[in-house]
């Protein structure tokens, strides 16, 4: 299962929380019972209608099982910390979770 968020940042962030913020993501890619872990900002490609770059940052981690995802999302430390650090930062979120096709 493949769990993408993308965040959009207040625009009138300081440096530091800029800074908190890219901290913390990198904290988030460290767990280690991801099989996949990667965070970002949007890459310099060509603009096309279908390209999206107005998000400020996302972060994409792949988890083995549901029930590493579900431990992720009630029960992660590190998820909690992030969250409860960051969540005045952003002023909107996306997440498209994916399963594989079978």
């Amino acid at each position: 299962m493949i769990h993408n968020v993308y965040f959009w940042l207040k625009p009138d962030l300081s440096a530091e929380q800029r800074a908190t913020f890219e901290a913390e993501l990198q904290q988030l890619i460290k767990i280690d019972y991801l099989a996949l872990a990667f965070a970002g900002k949007p890459a310099d490609t060509e603009k096309r209608p279908v390209t999206d770059h107005s998000f400020s940052y996302s972060i994409v981690l792949k988890f083995k099982n549901m029930a590493d995802h579900e431990f992720y999302q009630k029960d992660c430390p590190q998820h909690k910390r992030f969250v409860d650090t960051c969540k005045t930062f952003w002023e909107r979120v996306v997440v498209y979770d994916t399963a594989a096709l079978a």
